[in-house]
């Protein structure tokens, strides 16, 4: 059974982690499926939004830990450096938009990828643990660098250093997800969020992902530039002589992603 479920709809490519019995915890073969089917939405112009859950009462337990212990297993630097900063840089430079749709725990490197999404959606029975300190490990994939972003650096070091169970309703009081939902609607809210971005402007939504990647690092005057820059690209696009006409014309704008 593959670990990793892969279909696509109306726009949207669904990416399900699929090791149940595991929590969906990554081991090598799923990581490295989970980058190519990364990849593949990427590079197919069809796809213009991607959605990623997990199978079973998990959305992601984080790394399979009895790999991580397996004197035959790659070590934990190859697992960091080969498994996690790949995915982490994948969901971030993809330039369309990526719904994490979070149907149980999120653990570990499982929260972390999902909070590296542009849009974190949960049910309200999900829950976000950064597990790391629990077996004296550090919060890897980019966890440090996200979540002081997303609460701040006194809540980030409390629940890194603590290892709190944090609930959906409670991550999003936080500010660390976008919304959650009641877990009998959640699939069909969540499919609804993803299939509307994928009918918007995804050119547009990409570079908007790009600036605000470059917010971090950038200073005003910076972002000013690029913003500009960036503006004149979105204007040459299809969509936006699509956009400005439907508004002329007082129709609903259909955008082809280009």
């Amino acid at each position: 059974m593959s670990s990793i479920l892969f279909t696509t709809d109306n726009g949207v490519a669904y990416i399900t982690l699929n090791r149940p019995d595991k929590f969906n915890s990554f081991n090598r073969e799923m990581a490295l499926a989970f980058q190519k089917a990364l990849d593949n939405c990427e590079n197919d112009e069809s796809i213009r939004c991607i959605y990623i859950t997990g199978n079973g009462k998990a959305f992601c337990a984080g790394q399979d830990l009895g790999e991580a212990i397996d004197p035959n297993g790659p070590e934990l630097e190859q697992i960091v450096r080969e498994h996690y900063n790949p995915i982490i840089q994948r969901l971030r430079k993809i330039e369309k938009p990526i719904v994490a749709a979070v149907n149980g725990v999120a653990a570990g490197a499982g929260a972390n990828i999902a909070l590296a999404c542009d849009i974190v959606l949960a049910t309200n029975s999900a829950s976000f643990i950064q597990a790391f300190s629990k077996i004296a490990l550090i919060p890897d994939s980019a966890g440090t660098f996200f979540l002081p972003r997303l609460v701040g650096m006194q809540r980030a070091l409390a629940l890194t250093m603590l290892g709190d169970k944090v609930s959906a309703e409670e991550a999003v009081s936080m500010g660390m997800i976008y919304k959650s939902f009641a877990d009998d609607t959640f699939e069909a809210e969540t499919k609804k969020i993803a299939t509307i971005l994928a009918q918007m402007p995804t050119k547009g939504l990409g570079l908007t992902k790009r600036l605000m990647n470059e917010s971090y690092s950038n200073n005003l005057d910076q972002q000013l530039a690029m913003e500009k820059e960036l503006q004149v690209q979105a204007g040459a696009s299809e969509d936006f002589e699509e956009g400005v006409n439907a508004f002329l014309e007082k129709r609903k704008p259909v955008f082809k992603g280009k």
